[in-house]
């Protein structure tokens, strides 16, 4: 074979070469066509294993808090703090009493967005002569608002001490008359607003309201409801640790301790719900 065809190979075989090169490169990359994608190369994917969800893991109610209320009154005498808050209630004002010390009540009305707007009641009534003297009481000055500080313990405590302030009183509040007493969820509604919580009044609400609490996990200040008969919720008590709640047994009656295993009770057990 002569030097001339040897060059004529030697060039047949770079063409080929090339081409082969060319045809690679074809096939490593997908051209868009018509919109298509351009589709790149990536790093092998991990596998992603799903993480459980503990049943605990649920966003709670966020709850109401009391604004600025109205606090007038050093009441000795308990049927006077509750013809007071008759006498508001009549005039379409949110009111109650509470313990103040040994032998004193305090009535507080209102829920006001702004000191303004409660001072503008109160001097309103007190021209009236509907009260006298007055106090605004401040949402800082709730038990709630010292949550971030003290944790939720100090709160539930808060609550419990609160209600063990009525213990042995003939609670009369309700918006009817002075002798027949109160209902049970007027007594939680007031500890609960009291310590900055605005829960709402009948014991049904308070039942649907609250977050549900099995019987094991109850803790201080959580909300017991009984049903008599299997029918809708018709009593709710304060549970305070220790198989013991503090209630409203029924108009008239002192408010008491009872536990939550006797009889009745244990009988007509609805369930727990936490504002907390």
């Amino acid at each position: 074979m002569g030097r001339g065809e040897r060059n004529k190979i030697s060039i047949l075989a770079l063409i080929i070469f090339v081409i082969f090169l060319a045809a690679c490169a074809e096939r490593s990359v997908v051209k868009p066509s018509g919109g298509a994608k351009v589709y790149e190369k990536q790093a092998p994917q991990r596998d992603v294993v799903p993480q459980e969800i503990s049943p605990k893991e649920v966003t709670k109610k966020e709850v109401p808090r009391m604004g600025y209320t109205i606090q007038v009154g050093a009441f000795s005498d308990v049927r006077n703090a509750a013809r007071l808050t008759e006498t508001l209630c009549r005039i379409g004002l949110d009111a109650t009493y509470l313990a103040y010390r040994t032998g004193l009540y305090k009535v507080r009305f209102g829920n006001f967005p702004t000191k303004e707007t409660a001072r503008e009641q109160a001097e309103e009534l007190k021209a009236k002569g509907v009260i006298e003297e007055f106090y605004i009481v401040k949402p800082e000055e709730y038990a709630v608002s010292k949550l971030p500080i003290y944790g939720a313990a100090y709160l539930r405590e808060s609550i419990i001490k609160t209600a063990q302030s009525f213990i042995g009183v003939p609670y009369l509040w309700g918006g009817s008359s002075v002798d027949q007493g109160f209902d049970c969820s007027g007594l939680t509604m007031t500890v609960y607003r009291i310590n900055g919580l605005d829960i709402p009044r009948t014991s049904a609400e308070q039942y649907e309201g609250g977050d549900p609490v099995d019987l094991d996990d109850l803790q201080k200040g959580d909300l017991i409801f009984f049903a008599n008969g299997g029918g809708g919720v018709d009593h709710v008590g304060i549970y305070m640790g220790g198989d013991r709640f503090i209630h409203a047994p029924s108009r008239g009656k002192k408010v008491r301790t009872d536990s939550l295993s006797r009889g009745y009770f244990r009988t007509n057990y609805r369930g727990g719900r936490s504002y907390l």
